[in-house]
């Protein structure tokens, strides 16, 4: 029995097909470098399936995900609002990948469960009411910490954090490294390092 219906499947699978390609392409000896804001660098299936499982375990209503991309994830995350009764807030800068997000929603008909904020994330957190229940943190490494200290105060009690790219790339370990001894230095905050996908740091307030 697939996870979620076969039309969400059928979006799902349009991006890991893409994600593939990319993957294909931007290893290929003497291939020309790809241009970062061109590429999905989605969480990947697995991380996929866990933010559903987690989301939907929670009955997490209130989600924010710190940068949209395309949209893979926020198909993850709408198709989990709409099991819990939910919504999403999705934070993006660039209003093309917005747009191939919303597009992508439509066609997984969770159209109605995800509402965008176009602009700077660090910008958007302050002006933001809590409180969040769930929230997916995937922006630039170097935003991680920062933007931890802006949702910190907006957790509902139990609300739960992941964090991508823990472990993956490399040259963001540094970055990844400061985010997760942050996280860990709150005084109200359970974390765990989880080696799925890119590497998730999984972490929720008491």
């Amino acid at each position: 029995m697939a996870l979620l219906d076969p039309v969400i499947e059928r979006v799902l699978a349009d991006f890991e097909r893409r994600a593939e390609d990319e993957q294909r392409r931007t290893m290929t000896p003497g291939a020309p470098g790809a241009d970062l804001d061109d590429l999905l660098l989605s969480v990947g299936r697995e991380a996929g399936i866990l933010l559903y499982l987690l989301a939907t375990g929670a009955q997490s209503r209130r989600i924010l995900e710190l940068g949209s991309s395309y949209g893979y994830s926020t198909v993850w995350l709408g198709a989990a609002a709409r099991a819990t009764g939910g919504k999403v807030l999705s934070l993006e800068l660039k209003d093309f990948k917005i747009e191939h997000a919303r597009q992508a929603l439509t066609r997984a008909g969770l159209s109605s469960r995800v509402e965008f904020h176009m602009g700077d994330c660090l910008e958007s957190l302050r002006t933001l009411s809590g409180p969040f229940d769930f929230v997916l943190l995937d922006v630039w490494k170097d935003l991680y910490v920062p933007c931890f200290e802006l949702v910190h105060p907006k957790l509902a009690p139990g609300a739960v954090i992941c964090a991508d790219n823990m472990l993956l790339p490399e040259s963001v370990r540094p970055q990844a490294e400061a985010y997760r001894k942050r996280v860990r230095a709150a005084g109200d905050m359970d974390s765990v390092l989880l080696d799925v996908g890119n590497g998730i740091e999984i972490s929720r307030k008491r």
